[in-house]
């Protein structure tokens, strides 16, 4: 975004000030603020005819004090069940937490003061999409586990390359980053879609991206964005994990950063086509990513670092991955980068094989993690920090690039299958000295070390419970 949007992201969050005697949190502030955003970005940008009459911006605005929050009441109602199938999904069961006139009528009157021309009619979509991040960034609103930060969406959109014509699938949907990052390179490589058939456009918008997004508000924040940036995909509210999942279309790209913990009240997946039922969330989200590829299908899947180690099913699932894809590159992401703290994070790179056994030969590591400072607040994480690890994974989008094993001083290196089927399938790979270990100069923020210290109980905690249902199997197998 240029600085004219930066600064309007900033005085919009500034606008919670308002809200806050009404008793509405952060979270609910970013769906309170985008009900009327919605309606004041479609008439800046020329599309309110999506919505119907008697229910746009200029009809909220002209309004004033009990009647004006009278009427904003009506028209969330009215608007569930009018307008576009978009506007619909987007305000179906929506509701308003303000009380008081006075603050809806402020919030309207500072929306209308703001200097929207001062940014360009097609960034109003990425200005939504910086709102999105201001609130992932607030620890107070609990928001970050919904969004991935944008340099992190941006690099592996950029390797995947998503082509004309695929479609492109992200099962953990979130506030719909990855399909919009995806739509916007698609975007860049044909003119903004001029290059290709009205029948190739039609495709591109409605039919070439899906989504799944288990949380209902959520999934309101992504419809909102999508539709601002002129994306009209299929997004499904449900349960990935779920038969939903099972019933997806297979995908030729899937590209996701999956929900990290276990599943709600402990209990597997409801999916019958899981060769590897368990708790852990990510792990069956990674059976769901490789099982949900079209054959000769790429996919980018965010994961912490206890899916490359877990033991038991865990190593069971990367089997099975290596043997019916090519596992081909692992990004070890630095600490740091996402707004939920704590959290050790790494990026698998596959291609689902023609056939399913003995698709992986050989997997490159890149290691962005050691020696890397201490990303946050004030060494914020930009997207050109994945200039070298884009120039070593290559142009092709398959990881077949020409690749130089750097050594063991070098951030990138080769291993074969045989050398990780001799660890045990363990995809936890170092080779470079730490050299941070036994200093305190770049020591990350306490409440970081504290969440660290958490994020490795909760790993601790989930072997503990695997194990546990291993052994209950087995009691149960000796009677």
């Amino acid at each position: 975004m240029n600085t004219n949007a930066n600064e309007l992201v900033q005085k919009l969050w500034n606008l919670c000030s308002l809200l806050r005697e009404d008793g509405v949190t952060y979270h609910q502030y970013v769906a309170e603020l985008a009900f009327v955003l919605f309606l004041k970005m479609a008439k800046e940008t020329k599309r309110e005819a999506q919505l119907p009459k008697g229910y746009r911006w200029d009809d909220l605005a002209r309004r004033e004090g009990m009647e004006q929050l009278l009427f904003y009441r009506e028209l969330l109602l009215h608007l569930g069940t009018h307008g576009s199938n978009r506007v619909q999904d987007i305000y179906a069961n929506a509701s308003t937490s303000l009380r008081h006139p006075k603050n809806l009528n402020a919030l309207v009157k500072a929306l209308d003061a703001l200097d929207w021309y001062g940014v360009d009619r097609e960034n109003l979509g990425d200005l939504y999409e910086g709102l999105l991040e201001k609130n992932a960034t607030e620890v107070k609103s609990g928001a970050g586990q919904y969004f991935t930060p944008r340099p992190l969406v941006d690099a592996i959109v950029s390797v995947v390359k998503p082509q004309p014509g695929e479609t492109v699938q992200d099962p953990a949907a979130g506030t719909g980053g990855f399909l919009i990052a995806a739509d916007r390179y698609v975007r860049a490589q044909t003119d903004n879609y001029f290059d290709l058939t009205e029948k190739q456009q039609e495709f591109q918008r409605k039919k070439a991206f899906h989504g799944v997004e288990l949380v209902p508000e959520t999934r309101r924040l992504a419809l909102m964005n999508m539709a601002l940036h002129d994306l009209d995909g299929e997004l499904i509210l449900g349960d990935t994990l779920s038969p939903v999942g099972r019933d997806l279309p297979k995908a030729d790209i899937i590209i996701t950063n999956p929900p990290f913990g276990t599943k709600k009240g402990g209990g597997k997946p409801e999916r019958d086509d899981f060769t590897f039922p368990t708790s852990n969330k990510q792990l069956a989200f990674l059976e769901h990513v490789y099982r949900g590829l079209k054959p000769g299908g790429r996919a980018a899947i965010v994961v912490p670092d206890n899916v490359l180690f877990e033991g038991i099913v865990g190593q069971e699932i990367r089997a099975d991955l290596m043997s019916k894809c090519d596992l081909h590159t692992v990004l070890r992401l630095p600490t740091g980068i996402f707004y939920a703290q704590g959290v050790k994070t790494n990026v698998l790179f596959f291609t689902r094989g023609q056939a399913d056994k003995g698709n992986t030969n050989a997997i490159w590591f890149y290691d962005m993690r050691t020696n890397a400072p201490a990303y946050g607040k004030r060494t914020p994480f930009l997207r050109e920090h994945f200039a070298d690890f884009e120039k070593a994974f290559g142009e092709d989008s398959y990881g077949k690039s020409r690749r130089k094993d750097q050594g063991g001083e070098g951030r990138l290196r080769k291993f074969t299958r045989e050398e990780i089927k001799a660890r045990g399938d363990n995809l936890d790979v170092l080779w470079l000295k730490d050299e941070g270990l036994g200093g305190t100069d770049d020591l990350p923020e306490p409440e970081v070390i504290v969440a660290q210290l958490r994020e490795h109980l909760r790993v601790a905690f989930m072997e503990i419970d695997a194990l546990e249902s291993v052994l209950s199997v087995d009691a149960a197998e000796a009677k």
